[in-house]
């Protein structure tokens, strides 16, 4: 009973500790706020656009825009790129346009400038290969393993009649030895029989 007693007085003693901290903590968040607001209010002074509602793209895509200080960011995200999880493209105030292809495996390559026109409407697949990632090698496996069985098969073919073909020849052999055979037999017995 004592032992019931002495837990019950530790769980309150422990809850008005816990109630004491979180106010603590609510007015500590209270403070960092109304800090936060100063800050917020100057940093919204400069040339910030927010980024732009998603409009559909080509092969399955979303593409964002944004701007601040002068840059305009294009970010095309794939929803199911087997190559290419995004391309984000750049143009800086002075009318420079770069853009770099992030790949599904986390890789990152800028695209070369006669392709940076087209970053936005080209397929994955084509952009991938325009960045030169390697394309997927199961794909060039798969190619080559049907290529392959093609030609087993052709050359299985090619066996089996040459088979076919020694087969008859043999056969032809046995059937003429065997003739041959049973012809000088019965000359024998008929000589034998014959007096």
């Amino acid at each position: 009973m004592r032992k019931h007693f002495v837990l019950g007085l530790g769980a309150l003693a422990l809850s008005f500790v816990a109630v004491s901290c979180a106010s603590d903590t609510t007015s500590t968040n209270t403070a960092n706020a109304n800090t936060d607001t100063t800050t917020t209010t100057s940093t919204t002074t400069t040339s910030t656009a927010p980024a732009s509602a998603p409009r559909t793209g080509p092969d399955n895509s979303e593409i964002t825009v944004a701007e601040a200080n002068g840059t305009r960011t294009e970010t095309r995200t794939f929803k199911s790129g087997r190559r290419v999880q995004r391309v984000v493209v750049t143009t800086t105030s002075e009318g420079r346009r770069t853009a770099r292809v992030y790949s599904s495996t986390g890789e990152t390559r800028d695209l070369p400038e006669n392709k940076v026109a087209n970053a936005l409407d080209a397929t994955g697949d084509a952009l991938a290969d325009a960045a030169g990632f390697v394309a997927d090698k199961t794909v060039d496996a798969a190619k080559a393993v049907k290529e392959g069985g093609a030609t087993v098969i052709e050359k299985t073919g090619e066996g089996a009649k040459t088979v076919g073909e020694k087969t008859v020849e043999g056969a032809k052999t046995v059937g003429q030895k065997t003739a041959e055979g049973a012809k000088k037999t019965g000359s024998a017995i008929k000589k034998a029989v014959t007096p």
